[in-house]
């Protein structure tokens, strides 16, 4: 399951904590930077491969097919993602079936069938919430570090897979499934 959210300057905000009657202040740069993390999940053993960068088009998501086909070579791999235009790409397609990685496009607007997804969600809602942005990169690689701190089992477990009820159960022991 492949997945790419936005890091943003303006932490995800669902609590503060500050004296009865005062403000809380939320430091703001207005720099509007942002970082997008490409995150992939072996759906199998929990094993994830991240990438950060500051675009997303079909040259980064070239690249990154390019990093997960290099981490695990050999494999018969299929990729589901969600439907995004350097996903569906025609180079992107040419170059995942060159690299041998098979592409799945889950329905529109269905982001509860991508585990990846769902670990992010968790990554941003603790790993990034309520912390004042320091700068854009510390901020991205504070989303990484809390991510790969996570055991194998713990990332199957928060990316919904371990559930029973996750949907692509039946084929995990078929093939690989990313």
């Amino acid at each position: 399951m492949l997945d790419e959210p936005i890091i943003t300057e303006t932490p995800p905000l669902s609590h503060g904590y500050g004296r009865l009657g005062e403000h809380v202040c939320v430091p703001m740069t207005g720099q509007h930077a942002r970082r997008l993390l490409h995150g992939v999940i072996n759906v199998r053993h929990g094993e994830v491969l991240l990438l950060i960068t500051e675009d997303w088009g079909q040259e980064t998501h070239q690249f990154f097919l390019a990093m997960i086909r290099s981490h695990w070579r050999g494999w018969h791999m299929v990729v589901f993602e969600d439907r995004g235009s350097p996903h569906r790409a025609s180079e992107s397609l040419r170059w995942a079936r060159a690299q041998q990685i098979e592409l799945r496009f889950l329905p529109r607007a269905t982001p509860e069938l991508n585990a990846m997804d769902h670990l992010w969600r968790h990554v941003k809602g603790r790993g990034l919430a309520n912390r004042a942005t320091q700068s854009i990169d510390d901020s991205a690689d504070q989303a990484c570090r809390y991510l790969l701190a996570m055991s194998r089992r713990e990332r199957l477990r928060k990316a919904g897979v371990s559930s029973g009820n996750f949907w692509l159960t039946k084929g995990l022991f078929c093939q690989q499934t990313f």
